[in-house]
C-alpha cells in the first residue's frame, strides 16, 4: 500500500519561503500569483493491507514525527 502526505503551513502562519517563490515568479515576468504557500511532499510505502490500519498508523507517523501540528496540517492519501 503507497501513503501519500501533504503538509502545508496552517492558515496565518508566516510563509517565507512561500513569499519568496512568490515575488521570483514575478521577478520572472509570471504576472497573476499571489499568496503563494509551499508545504511538503512524502510517500510512504507500507506493508500493511488493511486501510483503516495503515490510515491509523500513517496519522500516528504524523503527529509523532511527519508534521509540526501546532504550525502544520497533513492530508493523508492512499491507494492499495
Amino acid at each position: 500500500m503507497k501513503a501519500r502526505v501533504h503538509i502545508t503551513l496552517k492558515s496565518g502562519v508566516l510563509d517565507p519561503q512561500g513569499k519568496a517563490i512568490e515575488h521570483s515568479l514575478a521577478d520572472l515576468g509570471f504576472a497573476g500569483v499571489g499568496d503563494v504557500r509551499q508545504g511538503k511532499y512524502i510517500e510512504l510505502d507500507l506493508t500493511e493491507t488493511d486501510p483503516e490500519k495503515a490510515r491509523a498508523d500513517v496519522t500516528a507517523m504524523c503527529e509523532k514525527l511527519l508534521a509540526n501540528t501546532v504550525i502544520e496540517n497533513y492530508v493523508i492519501d492512499l491507494d492499495a
